[in-house]
């Protein structure tokens, strides 16, 4: 059944995260920078819960499934930083080939959001993960709010047709896996987007593409975002 706007707002309104949030504090536990030189906020993650990252459904990844690091984003299709974010992925997967970058969805600014994410999910689901890394790109690139008609006139470009990824969209499937990728999030304690995870370690905000590369190489180095 198509989705109307009244409908698609709806079923996106039932999303809400189940369970507390795991509290955290935003102070530095690794002294580390942004871009402009300014302090990142970055705190130490419980290794059960960063666990089961890997094991969420509709999880877009680019890179080698072997890599040694991997660099999750959690992100909201109507965060402004965002926006940013996304090129800047775009640029360490082109320039770090050894990376592997997997994008959780973390809808969490408003009900557009978690619309969009829905339709996200469905191109994952049915395309796979480079068209939905594409995908994810294409509607980041895009001006103005961002809901689930701007993600489905987007996703139509892919050459599945409207009806079919609405009615993916709309699947109890795609919706227990956007509750199970925002529940990995508040039990994280991820509420700033965007928000990463390296290892064992969750950055607060976009920190820039330069010191994403930073904390990606010391990952390497030493196991931890900045080595001591």
């Amino acid at each position: 059944m198509p989705l109307s706007r009244r409908r698609f707002l709806a079923t996106s309104l039932g999303l809400a995260v189940a369970g507390p949030a795991a509290a955290q504090s935003y102070g530095q536990f690794f002294k580390v920078e942004n871009d402009e030189g300014r302090p990142v906020a970055n705190m130490r993650l419980p290794g059960e819960i960063t666990g089961q990252i890997q094991e969420l459904r509709g999880v877009t990844y680019l890179g080698p499934r072997e890599a040694e690091v991997t660099l999750y984003e959690f992100f909201d299709y109507n965060c402004p930083w965002c926006r940013k974010a996304a090129a800047d992925l775009t640029a360490l997967s082109g320039s770090d080939a050894a990376l592997r970058i997997g994008l959780v969805h973390n809808p969490i600014l408003s009900p557009m959001s978690a619309q969009a994410a829905k339709v996200s999910l469905a191109v994952q689901r049915k395309l796979g993960s480079a068209a939905a890394f594409a995908f994810y790109g294409q509607l980041l690139a895009t001006r103005g709010q961002i809901d689930g008609l701007k993600a489905l006139e987007t996703a139509a470009k892919t050459g599945v047709s409207r009806a079919e990824l609405e009615q993916i969209a709309d699947s109890e499937e795609v919706r227990q896996a956007l509750r199970a990728h925002m529940n990995v999030a508040a039990n994280l304690g991820l509420t700033a987007t965007p928000s990463y995870v390296l290892g064992n370690t969750g950055v607060l905000g976009h920190p820039g593409v330069k010191s994403l590369a930073r904390m990606i190489a010391a990952v390497r180095r030493c196991d931890q975002i900045a080595c001591g």
